[in-house]
């Protein structure tokens, strides 16, 4: 009696079952595909405030479905959704204000920085890198900066009046806000319906293995989601108080830019302090600012790595950061705003199919030839 390897689990895959497709059944597969894709792309605008309330219901389930251990379902999605409100209406509020204006007086300063540029920091790389014989066109930049940056601020007032120029524009616009609170309500409230009547419609013979797909997929772009965001959003503000609290006139711009792209490992932590180093050097013009900005993104790192990732994510494992860049750049070349919302929900499905595909394929006589495969003759 010869033993043969055997692989210790079974893939999700492997235990769907073969079921025969004809020709004509797999082109019809297909054709719904690429039907799929004509119509989120020829519907992407009207579609738009149904996948932002999907999206929004998707990140409230969770709370809901903890409150319904002390209240019914409508109660708990009625504290869910008003939160959600109330948070919307404060970053209306309070963050785009501060933005805004923070934004026009870095156009306004723009000169100083080209200025800085020129006459220092580009002197120096010349001199250390031996790059005399690069021209810079700092000269250029300086006038069109001087010549122009009186026409920045009032972001949002200009694009204000750019919606109402246009009557349907502006008409869409207001009814995608009416439109994307009461969406989500609704789905908040009957989402685990919705789920069990989707699982429902599966064929009873693949229903197992796709739900224990769905609920890795769901693991996966949960701790994302509900973790990686949380942990940008912390640093985002970590970085904008720190730099507040030394003096610095872009803390909330530079923490902002560096907490959403800290999405990416080291991404946001590099921008961000290269940003602050500069904007640090150009206001103060002394060492002592320079210390306190690697201090404080110092600080940001070790709370990062030593109790938000912990805490926040912990060892759940979620996309990998190219997996995340390139699925919503791919979304939004293909389906626009639309795809970049989908984006990730659909590279976690994939991420996930990927891996059971793998487990088959290990274990599969392509890649070890001393896996038996009984063969019935005919």
């Amino acid at each position: 009696m010869t033993n043969s390897k055997k692989p210790t689990n079974q893939s999700t895959l492997a235990s769907i079952p073969r079921v025969a497709i004809s020709d004509s059944q797999k082109w019809l597969i297909l054709a719904s595909i690429v039907g799929l894709i004509w119509f989120i792309r020829a519907l992407g605008p009207v579609l738009t405030p149904f996948v932002v309330s999907a999206v929004l219901a998707y990140l409230g389930d969770p709370l809901v479905d903890r409150l319904e251990k002390w209240m019914s379902r409508t109660p708990a999605v009625l504290v869910v959704f008003s939160s959600m409100i109330l948070s919307m209406m404060l970053i209306v509020l309070l963050v785009v204000p501060l933005l805004e204006k923070q934004i026009s007086y870095l156009i306004s300063q723009l000169p100083v920085y080209v200025d800085w540029l020129s006459n220092s920091a580009w002197p120096w790389l010349q001199q250390r890198f031996g790059l005399q014989g690069v021209d810079l066109g700092a000269d250029q930049l300086i006038a069109l900066f001087r010549e122009h940056w009186q026409e920045a601020g009032g972001i949002a007032a200009a694009v204000l009046g750019d919606l109402t120029q246009s009557g349907m524009a502006f008409l869409g616009f207001i009814g995608m806000l009416f439109l994307i609170p009461v969406i989500t309500f609704y789905l908040l409230r009957d989402w685990d319906a919705l789920m069990e009547n989707i699982r429902n419609l599966l064929p009873r013979y693949v229903e197992p293995a796709i739900s224990k797909l769905a609920g890795e997929s769901n693991e996966m772009l949960g701790a994302f989601f509900r973790g990686q965001i949380l942990v940008m959003l912390a640093l985002g503000i970590i970085y904008a108080i720190g730099l507040a609290v030394i003096g610095l006139k872009l803390a909330f711009l530079i923490g902002l830019v560096a907490g959403l792209l800290s999405i990416v490992p080291y991404l946001g932590f590099a921008v961000g302090l290269i940003a602050a180093l500069i904007a640090a050097v150009v206001q103060f013009h002394d060492v002592l600012h320079v210390v306190l900005v690697l201090l404080v993104f110092g600080i940001g790192q070790l709370l990062e790595g030593m109790v938000l990732t912990p805490w926040l994510v912990g060892d759940r494992i979620g996309l990998h950061p190219v997996v995340v860049i390139f699925a919503v750049l791919a979304g939004g070349q293909l389906m626009g705003f639309v795809g970049m919302l989908i984006a990730l929900p659909v590279a976690a499905v994939l991420n996930v199919l990927l891996r059971h595909a793998n487990e088959l394929y290990r274990g599969s006589q392509l890649f070890d030839r001393e896996v038996k495969v009984k063969i019935e003759k005919v």
